[in-house]
């Protein structure tokens, strides 16, 4: 368990850091704000693709094996990245090359990285019994949002000469390889035990996670069993009974596939903003250097704050997919109301902590939703879907929120914080209610 703790953590937290410090080295390109957002696009939606694929590549190919490809896809990506963006930094290479191989640097992440949270997940889910499987898969859940507030904790303490700015994507790269070459000599072999299939990681940047795991059977152990996992045992040769196919449009999906498209591009528009903001309100243009201390603080208080709404605030008041989404979206309007008047740090950082502690509720509520609309054995095809969706957003969602906060800022939030309520309004019209949903039978 710890090693595929760290598998989650430190890929969560290299990506993370990278965040803290790309609009840093963005200004200090003298690149347009909106052109280091559609940098990330490529791989977003090669994450979109390929998350899927990878997840039934794990069943046959093995799980550990797909575990290291996208370690190695996570390694390989960010050296390059931090290379390139530092030949950039110091001349060797124009700001538009640079740029443009970046993008293809990072595409690696996408289309292979993506093969390593899928893998860890059904490792977990094949490898432990009913009694432990929500405790295991929760834990491991944990570690990729635990990731997301070491990255942005880190990143300012990186930046050193002559790295400079490159600094987290080299060491985050490092120690990506230590966390691989211990996977290849420690991890048992990944032969099944329990026939199950993991769900796959909601988005790429984000530090959401879904709240609700689902496999092929329910808890029923004590609260104080720890999660272990089993020894390699044959897998049953009975044949699978055919499931069929879940369509995108199903009735019983479209609103809340409706609400996670509409309110994930929320998410990912204020996340996309988030760092250029730091800059202008701070006056840190001049200096990108020290921008990277004051948008690590704000990029960590919005992962504890989405931490506490998953960790605390759902289980401990027993929210349901409707309330969670409904009151997350409320929580959103409110904080991102407080980001677009906010010229402090400390008031940027409450902001951007209230806007994620509302996203923390909405998107493990709709997650769960889309989980519970759908029977039992269709939780493999609705994990494909969910992830799918949760990445769209980050194709097009922070380059396009970066644009019209270019154009202008009270623009650029009204049109955010209008999503969050076109939300509200839709799911209090169409979604479920909690009570329907948990009475709904597989």
């Amino acid at each position: 368990m710890t090693l595929l703790f760290m598998v989650m953590l430190v890929t969560a937290a290299g990506n993370t850091a990278m965040q803290s410090v790309m609009p840093s080295i963005g200004t200090a390109l003298k690149v347009n704000d909106v052109w280091i957002s559609l940098a990330y696009s490529w791989s977003a939606l090669l994450w979109v693709i390929m998350a899927p694929f990878w997840a039934k590549r794990s069943d046959r190919r093995g799980r550990k094996a797909m575990m290291a490809l996208g370690l190695i896809g996570f390694i390989v990506s960010l050296a390059l990245c931090g290379l390139l963006l530092w030949l950039g930094l110091y001349g060797w290479l124009s700001a538009t090359a640079t740029l443009l191989l970046f993008a293809a640097a990072r595409s690696l992440y996408g289309g292979f990285g993506s093969a390593a949270p899928p893998a860890v997940q059904a490792y977990v889910a094949s490898r432990t019994p009913r009694s432990q499987r929500t405790k295991a898969m929760a834990l491991i859940a944990s570690s990729f949002g635990l990731g997301t507030v070491i990255g942005p904790a880190l990143a300012p303490l990186l930046v050193f000469q002559p790295m400079g700015l490159v600094g987290p994507f080299m060491i985050f790269a490092a120690f990506g390889a230590l966390v691989l070459v211990a996977l290849r000599l420690r991890l048992p072999g990944d032969d099944p035990t329990y026939a199950a299939r993991g769900s796959i990681v909601s988005a790429p940047y984000s530090a959401s996670a879904a709240s609700r795991y689902n496999s092929d059977d329910e808890s029923t152990g004590s609260d104080e069993d720890e999660p272990t996992l089993a020894k390699p045992a044959p897998v049953s040769s009975e044949p699978a009974v055919a499931v069929p196919e879940l369509k995108w449009l199903d009735s019983r999906l479209r609103p809340w596939l409706v609400a996670g498209l509409v309110g994930g591009h929320a998410q990912a528009m204020i996340l996309g903003i988030s760092g250029f903001l730091v800059l202008d309100r701070l006056g840190l243009r001049a200096d990108p250097d020290a921008g990277t201390g004051p948008i690590g603080l704000v990029l960590m208080s919005g992962a504890l704050a989405t931490l506490l709404a998953q960790w605390g605030i759902i289980p401990g008041l027993k929210l349901g997919p409707r309330s969670s989404t409904l009151w997350g979206m409320a929580l959103g309007v409110f904080g991102i109301a407080m980001l677009a008047f906010a010229q402090e740090l400390h008031t940027i950082a409450l902001g951007f902590s209230v806007a994620s502690l509302g996203f923390g509720l909405y998107r493990p509520g709709f997650t769960a939703g889309m989980s519970l609309a759908v029977t039992r054995a269709e939780q493999g095809q609705v994990s494909g879907v969910v992830a799918s969706v949760n990445g769209a957003a980050y194709i097009v969602g922070p380059a396009l929120g970066v644009w019209l906060y270019g154009r202008h800022a009270d623009l650029g939030f009204g049109i955010i914080a209008g999503l969050c309520v076109l939300v509200y309004v839709l799911g209090w019209r169409s979604l479920d209610s909690d009570e329907a949903l948990a009475a709904r039978s597989d």
